[in-house]
């Protein structure tokens, strides 16, 4: 139980249903819905619209997006709506021209928008409202402004300068040149009628016609190659999960081209370590839990791509004798410089978590990967494009290495855990790359140290900055903590800011509850009734 007199929150609980998201505006959409009729997918969809107009920065209609979905009986489903690079984007188109990189900030880092086809599919199969009931929401706030949030607007604060470099991108999202402050009220009236139109007519209003041409004509005006065809030719994957056992708990993740495996791999490797009887907030548990992140993400960058084009076995890397060949290069006493992979078997986002009346659970990941994606927007429609095409590499011969209608390794991942066949946790982390090593530290704190799912998302973070390698550290952990990392050989650094968000529910089928935590590292909040 946590300590009342520190700064903190409780888990949320209720009885017949509830939601999580990061942002309150979206959490109370989606309680609307559930309270009117809709199940756990409508007011998920309602939500993540909803976050794509108030959270512009981490998510929008030019983004992607993966769901899980389950129900009471344990039955799992999974969709991938992350889209291809262009037909034309061959790995030779880039190398003729000596691009030996696909920047964050390029045209090219730009594939096709999954998230609006994605949606339409997930109410298809699993909802029982439409588009135009759930968008509802969205163009409102769209329309009619809405209120900025404190860390929505820190982040926005930090992107002006990305932001103004492209005229859509400053026509839509700054104000006489700078960004919107907590508290400002901020409209999106282009974005509006964009919603407008998909409500109206469903997804072949954003993949064809005015809103597509306005699309490819903003991104040929730079030189990228995405045609009307591209946009046209664009559906969504069924994903069957992939799951391996953690302490009892079945952790289930969708498949590649996402990094879930990435979670399995370090979890898997973690669980013959005796976690449970080191401090949770301490320097043998964080220097295990970086260990095995930094060999489960060497395995990520070798293997995970789209899925016809993976060489390597999923299930293999999901298994425990794998598993295994990674914990043995684990020195519980001291960093391993030498990163060495084992024999591989061959063969910024926001996440949102609703569970229904019924226990039907949808966790729903949606992004635009960094801060305002590309940071490149269309003028008339108000589209702002992801820079997923970033992680693609320019190599040829390597399983991720960006291709004429092929998808990227995706960093974006729901997740479920399941407890005796049945969904017991419907959760997610958000912060690109850190997502993976976020569900380990999010489970193995519920398992290995009994915490409830507000204190596993509150407990402090550690992760690797991504150029150099140095340990970052939150400000809430002890000095003590960067010493002794430092002793072990990490080069340790503060966190520049708060790693990652999550949230997450818990189905507590013996009492009848359900039990949700929402990031503090976020503006969002859990709620039900």
């Amino acid at each position: 139980m946590r300590d009342f007199q520190s700064p903190g929150r409780s888990a949320a609980m209720s009885g017949d249903a509830m939601a999580a998201t990061s942002h309150p505006l979206a959490t109370a959409a989606a309680l609307d819905v559930l309270r009117r009729g809709g199940n756990a997918v409508d007011a998920a969809v309602t939500a993540v619209a909803v976050q794509c107009v108030v959270e512009p920065h981490m998510t929008g209609i030019g983004g992607d997006c993966f769901a899980l979905l389950a129900t009471a009986d344990g039955t799992l489903s999974g969709l991938n709506a992350s889209g291809p690079a262009a037909a034309a984007a061959t790995s030779a188109y880039y190398l003729e021209r000596g691009i030996r990189k696909i920047d964050a900030d390029s045209v090219h880092s730009v594939t096709v928008p999954g998230a609006v086809k994605g949606w339409e599919t997930l109410l298809a199969r699993h909802g029982s409202w439409g588009l135009d009931r759930v968008l509802e929401p969205a163009i409102s706030y769209a329309e009619n402004g809405f209120a900025v949030t404190p860390r929505v607007a820190l982040d926005w604060s930090g992107l002006v300068d990305r932001l103004a470099r492209d005229p859509g991108a400053a026509r839509h999202y700054l104000v006489d040149g700078t960004s919107r402050p907590a508290g400002s009220r901020h409209h999106s009236p282009a974005l509006a009628q964009t919603l407008r139109a998909i409500a109206k007519d469903g997804s072949q209003a954003f993949y064809t016609g005015a809103v597509a041409e306005d699309m490819v004509a903003t991104l040929a005006d730079k030189g990228g190659l995405l045609t009307l065809d591209d946009f046209a030719g664009f559906d969504v994957l069924d994903a069957a999960p992939i799951m391996s056992d953690y302490k009892g708990l079945t952790i289930a993740e969708l498949p590649p081209n996402g990094q879930g495996l990435t979670a399995l791999i370090m979890l898997n490797a973690l669980e013959g370590f005796g976690l449970q009887d080191l401090d949770p907030n301490g320097v043998d548990r964080f220097h295990l839990e970086m260990e095995a992140g930094r060999f489960a993400y060497a395995c990520r960058d070798a293997a995970v791509a789209d899925p016809a084009a993976m060489v390597h076995d999923t299930d293999g890397l999901a298994s425990k004798a794998f598993a295994q060949t990674v914990a043995a290069r684990i020195d519980p006493q001291r960093r391993n410089p030498d990163l060495t992979l084992p024999p591989l078997p061959h063969s910024d986002t926001v996440y949102v978590s609703v569970v229904d009346r019924d226990r039907n659970a949808c966790s729903l990941i949606n992004s635009l990967y960094q801060g305002f994606g590309s940071a490149i927007a269309t003028e008339k429609t108000g589209v702002m494009f992801q820079n997923r095409g970033s992680c693609f590499v320019v190599e040829a011969g390597h399983p991720n290495c960006i291709d004429g209608g092929k998808r990227p390794m995706h960093t974006i991942i729901p997740a479920f855990a399941l407890k005796d066949g049945r969904p017991s946790v419907c959760f997610g982390v958000m912060g690109g790359a850190y997502q993976p090593v976020g569900h380990t530290h999010v489970v193995t704190n519920m398992v290995d140290y009994g915490m409830d799912i507000q204190e596993a998302i509150d407990a402090p973070r550690v992760f690797w900055d991504q150029e150099s390698g140095a340990l970052e550290v939150e400000t809430a952990l002890p000095d003590s903590l960067s010493e002794g990392l430092q002793a072990k050989g990490h080069t340790v650094t503060a966190a520049p800011a708060a790693i990652g968000g999550a949230q997450g529910i818990v189905i507590d089928w013996e009492n009848g509850l359900l039990i949700g935590g929402s990031d503090p590292r976020k503006d969002g909040s859990a709620l039900g009734f």
